[in-house]
């Protein structure tokens, strides 16, 4: 009975691959071969970043400015740089700048030392608030916001507007690409090498960093000034970066 059983099992195990379906030994044919060529693509490839920089006028003026009263009760001091900032405020909506918000209200105590003595003195109230305006009406405007109550500026910016930015980082995309393609060619050129195709892509980034602040400036000293403050922009970078990797 052994025996017998024993055959049967040889004979079961020599006629596997007759019996196996047809369709699974196509699959296993096929397959394999595949897996070769995917790893030889990955062992045979070339890893190029790209980097793209479109630069376009800037034609906005981002303000932060402040109102600060200093006063002998908190009180009072509070009540002041709220007149003077809802007066600004006014004034700033009428003139329809964009993106106006509150950014920041403190009201601190103001001390004195007499012999290592700490004593309050008054309290300091500022308002502070944050708005976008075209370059051509910024120098204007920071002077009839003097004029009504502002005491501070506490520095301005200059960028491009929202839909130049989108439309820069377009380009900037594309000249970081074609930046990669060519050091890729150059690549395979001085190394006699063909390049089949493109296996990989990432995009890194296109961001336009955000714009310096120029100094801020005592409110007092723009409004003795008899003329308009001027305000000249300048010119934004937005970048991008792509890495390539590409078989060959």
């Amino acid at each position: 009975m052994y025996g017998t059983a024993l055959s049967g099992s040889q004979y079961r195990a020599g006629n596997y691959w007759k019996t196996l379906p047809l369709a699974l030994l196509v699959c296993i044919i096929f397959t394999l071969p595949g897996l070769a060529q995917e790893k030889e693509k990955l062992l045979r490839t070339l890893t190029v970043s790209g980097r793209g920089v479109e630069r376009i006028p800037t034609t906005l003026t981002q303000v932060s400015m402040s109102v600060e009263v200093e006063s002998k009760t908190a009180q009072s001091a509070q009540q002041e740089a709220a007149r003077r900032s809802s007066a600004v405020v006014a004034l700033l909506k009428n003139r329809n700048v964009e993106k106006l918000q509150t950014t920041g209200i403190r009201l601190n105590p103001v001390y004195s030392y007499t012999n290592n003595v700490q004593r309050i003195t008054g309290y300091n109230a500022n308002n502070t608030v944050s708005f976008r305006i075209t370059t051509d009406k910024a120098g204007t405007l920071l002077d009839e916001a003097v004029k009504v109550g502002a005491t501070r500026i506490n520095g301005v910016s200059f960028i491009a507007s929202d839909q130049a930015i989108a439309s820069a980082q377009q380009q900037a995309l594309k000249q970081a690409t074609q930046d990669a393609q060519q050091q890729a060619n150059a690549v395979f050129s001085t190394l006699g090498f063909q390049a089949k195709e493109v296996v990989s892509i990432q995009v890194n980034g296109a961001s336009a960093p955000p714009p310096p602040m120029l100094q801020r400036a005592e409110a007092s000293k723009l409004a003795s000034a008899d003329a308009s403050t001027p305000v000249i922009g300048g010119e934004q970078e937005v970048e991008a970066s792509v890495t390539l990797q590409i078989s060959y």
